[in-house]
């Protein structure tokens, strides 16, 4: 009886054990997969906010750091960029150059009680204004791409009607007229920046040296 008594104890020790063992196991199969469902949760949220992040990256890249000649022509200290977004096939991203000289939105002096050159369109403002100098593309994606910054903007659905109107009925001139300006041999792109506030563009131009 006795023998069997220490049988028994050592059995159930063993099982014991054995519980212990798989208990133990259980509750850190428990925590692993836990674990790995914060793990997901957390790469599905990184995922999300990379998601976010890409789509805020290809509307419009660079802040504004402007230079200005006496009148009011700008040019750019840091180059500016504006990409496609994903419901935008078929559009390419624009970088406008350090140096490029623009007067912003060519809006005529009778309308700025209404639209100021210098409004929230001034960064696509810019974007069209060297597309409408290179003329990289055809004036019509050129026009486009400038409703599109506008969007990327949160300008009115109304003003941008109104100025994607304007630039397409109103803009052939202008298109045409940068074609006639770089056959004669004008330049927009400063390699040269003037030191003096008091520096008019109009001779500044004149001096080939101080573009690219």
């Amino acid at each position: 009886m006795h023998l069997e008594r220490r049988q028994f104890l050592k059995q159930a020790i063993w099982l014991s054990a054995q519980a212990a063992t798989a208990g133990g196991l259980l509750v850190a199969g428990f925590y692993s997969a836990k674990a790995e469902i914060e793990r997901s949760s957390q790469s599905k949220i990184i995922e999300a906010w990379m998601d976010e992040w890409m789509k805020r990256e290809k509307d419009v890249v660079g802040a504004l750091h402007l230079g200005r000649f006496a009148e009011p022509m700008y040019f750019l200290l840091k180059p500016i960029t504006w990409k496609p977004n994903a419901d935008q096939a078929g559009y390419s991203a624009v970088t406008v150059p350090v140096g490029f000289v623009t007067d912003f939105a060519s809006i005529p002096r009778p309308f700025w009680s209404i639209f100021r050159p210098d409004g929230l369109y001034t960064y696509p403002a810019i974007v069209h204004d060297y597309l409408y100098w290179t003329q990289i593309t055809s004036k019509v994606v050129a026009d486009k791409i400038f409703q599109f910054g506008m969007e990327d903007f949160g300008i009115s659905s109304s003003n941008i009607a109104i100025l994607h109107t304007a630039v397409n009925l109103a803009g052939n001139s202008a298109w045409h007229e940068n074609t006639r300006l770089k056959a004669s041999g004008e330049k927009r792109i400063l390699k040269v920046f003037p030191d003096d506030p008091r520096t008019l563009w109009e001779v500044w131009k004149k001096n080939s040296e101080h573009f690219v």
